[in-house]
Parts: C-alpha cells; sequence; structure tokens
C-alpha cells in the first residue's frame, strides 16, 4: 500500500509538472504583479508604434527592455489613461500618449505647475493635440492609471536621463486594493485642479450676482 502511495503521488507531481510546461496560460497567476528597473538598455521602440514600418532603425530589435514594457503598459490602455507625473520629456512616452490621442481614448494629465515650462516639456505639444484635458499643481506625484484597473507607479519621471541614468524603478499591478486608492488620489486631485473649473464662477461670485 505505501509504495502504491508513493507511487500515485510521484505520478500526479509529474502530471502537474506535465501541465504546467504545456500550457502554462491555463493557470491563473492572480492579478498583475509587475515590478521593473532603470535605468534600461537601449532598444528600438519603432516597432511599438508601427509594427509594419519599412525604415530600418539601427538599435536592437525584438529585446524585452523595462522602458519597451512601460510603453506596452501605456499603449494597452483601451478607455482612458490618468496621468500624475512631475517632470514630463521623453519624446517616446509622449508618442505613446499622443498614440492614445488618435484612438480617440480619453486622457487626464495632471503636472506639477513649475516643469511645465522647461525645456523640452511634453505637456505643451500634448496640449496642442487636443484631445486631453490637463492642469497643473505643485506636486511630485508619479502614476498613471491604464483604464481605471492597473496601476503604473514608482520613482520614474518620464525624462530621458531618468529612463537611460537614473536607478529608478516601476510597478504594474491590477491589484484592487494597490489600485483604488490611486484612482481616489488622481480623481480628487482633478476635482481641484480641473482646468475646466477654473473659467467657472465661484459660489460666492454666483450668490453676489443674485444678490445684485
Amino acid at each position: 500500500f505505501s509504495l502504491y502511495s508513493v507511487a500515485l503521488t510521484l505520478i500526479v507531481e509529474w502530471l502537474g509538472w506535465l501541465f504546467c510546461r504545456l500550457w502554462p496560460r491555463k493557470i491563473s497567476r492572480g492579478p498583475l504583479k509587475e515590478v521593473f528597473f532603470f535605468p534600461t538598455e537601449v532598444a528600438c521602440t519603432e516597432r511599438l508604434f508601427t509594427p509594419d514600418s519599412p525604415f530600418p532603425c539601427p538599435l536592437p530589435h525584438n529585446v524585452n527592455t523595462s522602458f519597451t514594457r512601460l510603453l506596452g503598459h501605456i499603449l494597452s490602455a483601451s478607455s482612458s489613461l490618468d496621468l500624475c507625473v512631475f517632470a514630463f520629456t521623453n519624446l517616446d512616452l509622449s508618442w505613446a500618449v499622443l498614440a492614445l490621442h488618435t484612438r480617440g481614448i480619453p486622457i487626464r494629465i495632471l503636472t506639477d505647475m513649475d516643469y511645465t515650462l522647461i525645456t523640452g516639456s511634453q505637456i505643451g505639444a500634448i496640449r496642442r493635440a487636443g484631445r486631453c484635458d490637463s492642469g497643473t499643481v505643485h506636486m511630485h506625484h508619479m502614476f498613471a492609471v491604464v483604464d481605471g484597473r492597473r496601476l503604473i507607479t514608482g520613482s520614474l519621471n518620464w525624462t530621458l536621463t531618468a529612463i537611460h541614468s537614473n536607478k529608478e524603478n516601476i510597478l504594474a499591478t491590477e491589484e484592487p486594493d494597490l489600485v483604488l486608492p490611486f484612482i481616489t488620489e488622481f480623481q480628487m486631485l482633478w476635482v481641484v485642479n480641473d482646468p475646466a473649473r477654473k473659467h467657472l464662477p465661484s459660489i460666492a461670485e454666483k450668490t453676489a450676482s443674485l444678490v445684485q
């Protein structure tokens, strides 16, 4: 009986191993939880935007780097992108946001008011595209919420220096207990700093106009 039990256990374990090898995607691993670090190696990002581009790129292709993974998460948006960023000068990330614009995906951006005017800031270019709402506030948040369910956060500023020179980190997760507080924080900041509200009369102004 003991030998039978041992044999049965070994068979079950072997079948489990075989199943994992042949059908790895069939096993539920829970919500997305991914961590990646910077600086990142330089690789071609052109194929993420134009997969069928006929123009040759001298950089390494089909290389999975921390930066290409970040771009992939941003470009995966299908219904919305909410972005809090301190400094935003990276052209590839700007193109990713503009690519979402061309697909008609609503974009909301909150950024630090002192950094919108620095040389190379991409906020102006995104505003000129005319397809996103943006506001400015003194803050140092660096996070994005994709489709209201995927959080991307960490120490990384959206700058060339941060991506290719600095020691940085990014966490991407769809764990609801982690995503929800960031959604709440963004919504609170957006309500306070919504640029559309700045053109509306205050409650005091409305009251004064009624009294007159």
